[in-house]
């Protein structure tokens, strides 16, 4: 697999799955469902749509790898110096992965966190 083939499948726009009103009508509760504490939020204000949905399970992913990368982040700050070196590589990526999210719900594209989006479907 070459760079531009694995770019293009982690960058894979899903957004032809739903309806571009559904889109349109629920970019706001999509990205507020990119901050890991809110992934439920479309789930109550959003119920009908599939977009929403869609990044409320990317939040949930998301909020999951944030706690167990806390967690190795935690046990990794035990050692000195490369520890904390790690720990902030591993901040950077949390940052990256929302930001990710944010800038692609915002836009109205549906894509999943690369890497780990496609792990499971929690909401249908």
């Amino acid at each position: 697999m070459d760079f531009n083939q694995m770019k293009n499948e982690m960058l894979d726009d899903v957004s032809d799955m739903f309806t571009q009103s559904d889109i349109e009508a629920n970019k706001v509760f999509a990205a507020l469902a990119t901050i890991p504490i809110l992934f439920w939020l479309p789930l109550v204000a959003a119920k009908e749509s599939e977009f929403a949905k869609f990044y409320a399970n990317q939040g949930l992913i998301l909020l999951i790898f944030n706690v167990v990368l806390n967690v190795v982040s935690g046990i990794l700050l035990l050692i000195p110096i490369l520890g904390a070196l790690i720990s902030g590589i591993i901040s950077l990526v949390q940052i990256a992965a929302f930001l990710f999210l944010l800038i692609s719900a915002l836009q109205g594209k549906a894509r999943y966190l690369p890497f780990i989006g496609k792990l499971f479907i929690a909401f249908k």
